[in-house]
């Protein structure tokens, strides 16, 4: 069974100027589930970033509510904003687009900084560290890479390392932001099919954000559809309603929503098939 891992209520998110906080996207609504893969999809610059590191907790919501289920049951919640950050470095897991500036550390060295959280002040691992690490390692598939010094790795190589770190983390939520940024097109396959995986062998909650459409919707349980919203307009609470739409990939080409966000003047969207096309 499929839990609820992460509910969001009435979020509001956004960041503080110098003189003000601007609001990018408010009342955002929704669940995250364990054991899917969920893709979050839009535009450039309608809040994506923003919306995955509120969740992170990287930054402060607005308004509104993220919580996090504290138990493999789904049952006992808590606010994120209300746990420190060893509760949430237990919790959640994040897999960032920058490549880690690390030297002359090997692959193992450095998905064995997943247990971070689990070793104390001195950061002694012991045997159960070790194993967990190995674990991690060899579910991602790069046991024939743990020798080799990180900076010697390519961007899908390296990608690979940094999942296996998050797994070795052991945390039940996994944020990813662009996993598949910079990657070939075999490459981006393939760490969206492991992630894919990953949820499901191992009853994670993964979500992430890409601008690969075409195989978030092959690939993906759910969709998060973000789009464009008027925030801020005073005496109108429900000005630009909510700016996520939520449903499998089928149930939003059935909607109409996935067309309206893909298609233009030279590009086709074929619902039954879930695939683009570019008119020539």
């Amino acid at each position: 069974m499929n839990n609820e891992t992460i509910q969001l209520r009435n979020l509001c998110i956004g960041y503080q100027t110098k003189h003000s906080v601007k609001t990018v996207a408010e009342r955002i609504n929704g669940s995250i589930r364990s054991g899917e893969l969920t893709c979050l999809l839009g535009a450039n610059g309608v809040g994506k970033s923003t919306l995955l590191r509120t969740l992170s907790a990287f930054q402060p919501a607005i308004k509104g509510d993220i919580f996090i289920s504290t138990n493999e049951e789904g049952e006992k919640r808590k606010e994120i904003s209300s746990l420190t950050d060893k509760e949430l470095s237990k919790l959640i897991g994040v897999v960032l687009t920058e490549k880690p500036d690390v030297k002359n550390m090997s692959v193992r060295e450095l998905v064995s900084l997943g247990r971070s959280p689990y070793t104390g002040f001195w950061g002694t691992y012991t045997d159960e560290d070790l194993r967990i690490v190995d674990e991690a390692i060899e579910m991602v598939g790069i046991t024939d890479l743990c020798r080799r010094p990180v900076h010697t790795l390519s961007d899908g190589e390296r990608q690979k390392v940094m999942i296996a770190k998050a797994l070795a983390q052991q945390t039940p939520v996994i944020f990813l932001d662009e996993p598949t940024a910079f990657l070939d097109y075999p490459s981006k396959v393939e760490v969206l099919q492991l992630l894919r995986r990953i949820s499901r062998e191992a009853g994670k909650t993964i979500f992430l954000s890409t601008h690969d459409v075409e195989l978030a919707l092959q690939l993906a349980d759910t969709i998060w559809l973000m789009s464009k919203q008027e925030t801020g307009r005073q005496g109108d609470k429900d000005s630009g309603g909510s700016p996520v739409t939520i449903g499998s990939p089928q149930a939003l080409a059935a909607s109409g929503d996935l067309g309206r966000f893909i298609e233009r003047q030279n590009i086709v969207f074929d619902k039954e098939t879930l695939t683009i096309r570019v008119k020539k």
